[in-house]
C-alpha cells in the first residue's frame, strides 16, 4: 500500500528526543512519509538531508495558529518549501473560535486569508478536525460551516475519522460528500472501554478500514495518516502494528 504516513505526534516524546532518528525509524518501518508536529528547532536543511536519505517524504505539518499570521506565516512557509513539504494544516481551533456559529463565520474568513497566502506560494492550506467541529448551530454542525464557507481551492480537509466517528458521524459519507477536497485522512482505530471511546492500534477496534482506505481511494486522497494517541505499550511499537495491518489491507 502506498503513500502511507506517520503522523509524528503518535511518537511525541521520541521525536522530542530525537526527531532524525525517529524519522529514520518510521522509514525503515515501511511508512512513505512522516507528517511534522512541531520541528523541535531543527535547521530545515539537516531535515531535508535526513528525509533524502531515508527516502521518505513530507506528509504535510500541523501548524498552529499562532505560526500561521503574519509574519510568522512566511517563516512556515519558507521552512516547509525548505524541507519539502507542500501541505500546511491546522489542526486546533482555540475555544473562542469555535462558540458560535458566528466564531465559526469569522474562522472561515479567516481560513480562506491563510489559504490565499499558502496558495500563492505554491503551496496546500488544510483543516484537521477533531470531535467538536461536530455540534450543531441551528441544525449545521461547526465542520460543515467552516467548509462551507472556505473557499475549496483555498481550504482543503484532513478528516479524522476517528474523531468523526467519535462524534457520531460516518467518515466516508463525509468523504463521499467533500470530494476530492479531502486531501488526507487521519486513520486510528476506537475502542471503548468502561463506556469511553478511545484510539487503538489499526486492526484490534471497530472502524471499517476497509471502507474507508477504498472510498479514500475512490476520491482520490493523496496521504492516509496513521495517528495514535492512546497506548497500552511502546508507541513506536504501536506505529509498526499499525502500518504491518494496513499493508495487509488490500485497496
Amino acid at each position: 500500500m502506498s503513500n502511507v504516513g506517520l503522523q509524528l505526534y503518535s511518537v511525541r516524546d521520541r521525536a522530542a528526543d530525537d526527531l532524525f532518528e525517529t524519522i529514520s525509524l518510521a522509514a525503515d518501518m515501511g511508512y512513505q512519509g512522516v507528517q511534522f508536529a512541531g520541528f523541535f528547532q531543527k535547521p530545515a536543511q539537516e531535515l531535508k538531508k535526513v528525509m533524502d536519505n531515508k527516502k521518505i517524504n513530507a506528509a504535510g505539518s500541523h501548524t498552529g495558529l499562532d505560526e500561521l499570521s503574519g509574519d510568522k506565516l512566511k517563516e512556515t512557509i519558507a521552512y516547509n518549501q525548505e524541507i519539502g513539504n507542500s501541505l500546511l494544516i491546522c489542526p486546533w481551533l482555540p475555544e473562542t473560535d469555535r462558540k458560535t456559529r458566528e466564531d465559526y463565520q469569522r474562522t472561515a474568513e479567516k481560513l480562506n486569508e491563510i489559504g490565499k497566502i499558502c496558495k500563492s506560494n505554491g503551496m496546500t492550506f488544510a483543516y484537521h478536525n477533531h470531535h467538536f467541529e461536530f455540534e450543531t448551530f441551528d441544525g449545521e454542525t461547526g465542520f460543515d460551516l467552516l467548509f462551507g464557507q472556505t473557499e475549496p481551492e483555498l481550504v482543503q480537509i484532513e478528516l479524522d475519522c476517528y474523531w468523526a466517528t467519535h462524534a457520531g458521524y460516518e467518515p466516508a459519507d463525509i468523504i463521499r460528500k467533500y470530494g476530492n477536497r479531502i486531501v488526507s485522512l487521519h486513520i486510528k482505530d476506537m475502542k471503548e472501554e468502561n463506556g469511553k471511546k478511545r484510539s487503538i492500534e489499526i486492526g484490534s477496534g471497530t472502524l471499517d478500514m476497509k471502507t474507508l482506505l477504498r472510498v479514500g481511494k475512490e476520491y482520490g486522497v493523496n496521504w492516509f495518516i496513521v495517528e495514535q494517541e492512546d497506548f497500552d505499550g511502546d508507541p513506536l511499537e504501536s506505529a509498526k502494528v499499525n502500518i504491518d495491518h494496513l499493508n495487509r489491507i488490500s485497496l
